[in-house]
């Protein structure tokens, strides 16, 4: 039987003070890795938070949205963190979609599979540059970078530069992500079925073309629960996971997910709810089979089971992606603090 993944948390949407101790409360949950979204709140400010805070959990990005910031911009941060981290710290990127780059950012985003790969590319060699390693040269079609001067320059150090995994739902990305990333980020709307017949495949096409393995590049999952004492806690914790899904959903650049389980209609008809602003039309449309497919439903004694029932063998890290927004209490940490203790137990 394989060996369960290290299991994370995600946080998204706090300001620094309650990042912090959201972070300190993970920590002491026995959570593995904290990953910091980027929305109304910036993911490296985030970062920087939780870095301060803890002194043994992994720190990430999960993900920062890479075309808003300059690569020089994203790999200063990403420096500054892995120092304060000392070394816990992983840079997560990602493209967003069109219509907030574009007009949220003011950002370009043709092409953004490319773009991004250059992007990667672009912060591995301001890395080296920071490093002395090589003078800055880089040119490419998208990013073009040939000034380093000591002054703006942090200098050697005696950390690894840090691991970057990057967010991919479609198979030209995941292919990229699998021929030059350290990591993938798997959106939360997808089942397992998808990740065995398009995200494992594709990376290991990527990795290939690069002359690597498919096991060098970390699998990160996270998994939407619904959880509670009572059936009716759990029943009311999944109807609100039927929105998330249908809002996930109703993003054409998701429909991949739908398709693998011939839902072919599912995603085409959640957007045209969604112009139509009928949101109990969406929670309608995300039946019970969608729903078990896609999520994990079980009292808190049971979840970590389910977890490593459904996940064990198909994520190299597994993100408990709905925990800190039920952290509304000392004992709502504890709770997932038992649920820590029950999957360590279950990887022993």
């Amino acid at each position: 039987m394989s060996k369960l993944p290290p299991l994370d948390v995600m946080a998204a949407g706090k300001g620094l003070r309650e990042t912090g101790a959201t972070a300190a409360d993970a920590e002491r949950a026995g959570f593995d890795g904290l990953w910091l979204t980027e929305g109304g709140r910036t993911a490296f400010g985030a970062a920087t938070a939780a870095a301060l805070a803890t002194s043994s959990l992994t720190v990430g990005t999960g993900i920062a949205v890479a075309f808003a910031r300059s690569p020089m911009v994203a790999a200063a941060a990403a420096r500054e963190l892995q120092e304060a981290t000392g070394g816990r710290f992983v840079l997560g990127l990602g493209t967003q979609v069109r219509a907030h780059v574009e007009r949220r950012y003011s950002a370009e985003f043709d092409r953004p599979g490319p773009r991004l790969r250059e992007y990667v590319e672009s912060v591995r060699a301001i890395w080296r540059a920071f490093r002395g390693e090589e003078r800055l040269r880089y040119q490419g079609e998208f990013y073009r970078f040939s000034l380093m001067t000591p002054e703006w320059s942090p200098g050697p150090t005696d950390l690894p530069d840090p691991e970057i995994y990057l967010a991919g739902v479609n198979p030209w990305m995941l292919r990229m992500i699998g021929e030059i990333g350290d990591g993938l980020h798997v959106h939360p709307l997808h089942s397992t079925r998808y990740l065995d017949e398009v995200v494992r495949p594709e990376l290991a096409a990527g990795a290939t073309r690069s002359g690597r393995s498919a096991a060098d590049v970390t699998v990160v999952v996270p998994v939407m629960t619904a959880t509670g004492e009572t059936d009716e806690e759990i029943a009311a914790q999944r109807d609100k996971l039927r929105m998330r899904l249908a809002f996930y959903g109703s993003t054409p650049g998701y429909a991949k997910v739908f398709e693998t389980h011939g839902w072919d209609d599912l995603q085409p008809s959640l957007n045209r709810l969604f112009a139509a602003k009928d949101t109990a039309g969406m929670a309608a449309a995300i039946s019970d089979e969608v729903l078990d497919a896609l999520t994990v439903s079980a009292p808190w004694h049971e979840l970590a089971a389910a977890l490593a029932d459904r996940y064990r063998g198909a994520a190299d890290r597994l993100i408990a992606y709905s925990a800190v927004s039920t952290w509304n209490s000392p004992a709502d940490v504890e709770r997932w603090a038992s649920v820590v203790a029950d999957w360590r137990k279950l990887s022993q």
